[in-house]
């Protein structure tokens, strides 16, 4: 077992209709340290890419992308946003995201200004189940003309279809722990090997 899986066993739990809560270190408490790991093994899947941006999506995922960040020397984080506010001003890029955890759409955006065809981007998530916000953050990078080097995750659901549907895309993805299946009766999980 990786780190990232020992803390999802230790920490992590089990409830109906697959969902696995991890807020206590992921996404709602966040452990810095857990994150900074994450950023090394990142930046080991990813060592010989070019990366100047790393992509995100508000909210879970910033607090582990900011970390990641750090990893890549000079490489400003950029999120989209669930909602327009007027702190946007001008054009953005647009996709609509379908949410497995919130069971809604949102229309996710990011401002013109920071994303350009000079970029080279590194995705950053928590959670890979559907596929449905990486679809979203990947349609903005191809209207920004963006080149996706990668896509981290911190977890992937393997027995739903986002990872097999992004791989089969092209894309490296990287996710630290893939959950093969899980158990809210027993709260038992089993991981893929890697």
């Amino acid at each position: 077992m990786n780190f990232l899986e020992e803390r999802i066993v230790k920490d992590g739990v089990v409830k109906e209709g697959n969902v696995l809560k991890v807020d206590s270190f992921l996404n709602h408490q966040m452990d810095v340290s857990l994150f900074d790991e994450m950023g090394k093994e990142f930046a080991k899947r990813f060592a010989g890419k070019t990366i100047n941006k790393i992509l995100t999506i508000e909210a879970s995922g910033i607090g582990i992308a900011s970390v990641v960040a750090l990893h890549f020397p000079g490489a400003p984080v950029v999120f989209a946003k669930k909602s327009q506010s007027i702190n946007i001003d001008g054009d953005v890029y647009t996709a609509e995201v379908e949410s497995f955890t919130h069971k809604n759409i949102s229309h996710v955006i990011v401002s013109r200004k920071y994303l350009s065809p000079e970029d080279h981007l590194l995705i950053i998530d928590d959670f890979l189940a559907n596929g449905c916000a990486l679809q979203g953050l990947i349609q903005i990078a191809n209207q920004a003309g963006a080149s996706v080097e990668g896509i981290g995750i911190a977890i992937e659901k393997g027995f739903q279809p986002g990872g097999r549907m992004i791989r089969n895309m092209g894309y490296q993805l990287e996710s630290l722990a893939i959950v093969e299946s899980m158990d809210a009766a027993s709260g038992t999980i089993e991981f893929r090997k890697q």
